[in-house]
């Protein structure tokens, strides 16, 4: 097992950057279409398109011999987490603001710094425990525990606090699993992990049998009926397909060209695309909590990367919401 890397930084941005644009649109989509179909039909659908068109990518990496791996139980565990956290992602964003869910979500690096103390054995000084605090705040603040009339359940504000815990762990395996994977294989892995998953979902729930009684939307939004889409749906869910393969792709090969202290700042991207796409689409503007709480996780994921990237031993491994 070769313990050599690939550190192209110019590669790593872009591919970051093309992830990231396609992520917001991918958002878009699915909020879009959360009203009308059930999330698992979504996910399956999205899917199997994005698998077979990764797989043609797999044809131009090297074949189907690049599939095989020595660390099956650790690409079906990455597997699992990532389905985690886009379930909870996916769930929140049928209920929340664009800007709402994303910002929440961005909480992931304050994660990977904690796991990075149990999981690594990082030594994480008083400086970055600092920033993780403040970083934490922000989340507390945008879950206003003062307030007795919120609009969501504040199980729906956790939701993507749950999704960025559980694609901080997914992270810490990705950088592992890339020493000895391709891209494209990595992202077979996860697609078709996505699939079975939802079939499941589908042999259980998918003539809507347990939706009769629910009234909260995001429970709804997973549990309802298989629905046949619309003609002008369908090519929503062409386009999911195909970002799926794209963001698919290009994370997993942004994190094994370039090193996660070069890559992972220009994350946040996403961030103000969420706010932009979420106002021109929806007309949501955040209010003054959401945006302090924005400025105080954006400012700590940045205070964290820029640390360990002067004190050369970055271990973090990004946090982009990794729903490919």
């Amino acid at each position: 097992m070769s313990n050599n890397r690939q550190n192209i930084p110019s590669l790593g941005i872009l591919f970051i950057l093309i992830g990231v644009f396609c992520l917001s649109i991918n958002d878009l989509m699915i909020k879009q279409l959360s009203d009308g179909y059930p999330l698992y039909q979504i996910v399956f659908v999205r899917s199997v398109i994005g698998l077979f068109l990764t797989l043609i990518i797999v044809q131009l990496e090297g074949g189907w011999s690049i599939l095989r791996t020595s660390r099956p139980w650790l690409h079906t565990m990455r597997g699992i987490l990532i389905v985690i956290a886009n379930m909870t992602f996916f769930l929140a964003l049928a209920v929340l603001p664009l800007a709402d869910a994303t910002a929440l979500f961005f909480a992931a690096p304050l994660f990977i710094t904690i796991l990075s103390i149990p999981v690594l054995g990082e030594k994480v000084g008083l400086m970055r425990l600092g920033a993780v605090v403040v970083g934490f705040v922000g989340v507390l603040i945008m879950q206003r525990p003062w307030a007795s009339n919120l609009e969501v359940s504040r199980i729906i504000l956790l939701l993507p606090v749950l999704a960025a815990l559980t694609y901080a762990m997914n992270q810490l395996l990705t950088r592992k699993l890339g020493v000895d994977s391709k891209a494209s294989a990595m992202a077979v892995y996860i697609q078709a992990t996505f699939i079975v998953v939802s079939i499941l979902f589908y042999l259980v729930a998918g003539d809507g049998r347990f939706t009769e009684s629910l009234t909260n939307d995001s429970a709804i939004f997973l549990l309802r009926a298989w629905v046949w889409p619309t003609d002008n749906d369908i090519w929503i869910f062409a386009g999911l397909g195909l970002n799926s393969a794209i963001v698919g792709y290009c994370l997993s090969q942004a994190y094994r060209l370039a090193d996660a202290a070069t890559v992972a700042p220009f994350e946040y991207v996403g961030l103000p695309l969420a706010v932009i796409w979420g106002f021109l689409m929806f007309g949501d503007f955040p209010v003054l909590e959401i945006w302090i709480g924005i400025s105080l996780i954006l400012g700590a994921g940045l205070f964290v990367f820029v640390r360990e990237r002067k004190k050369a031993r970055f271990v973090a491994l990004g946090f982009i919401k990794s729903r490919h």
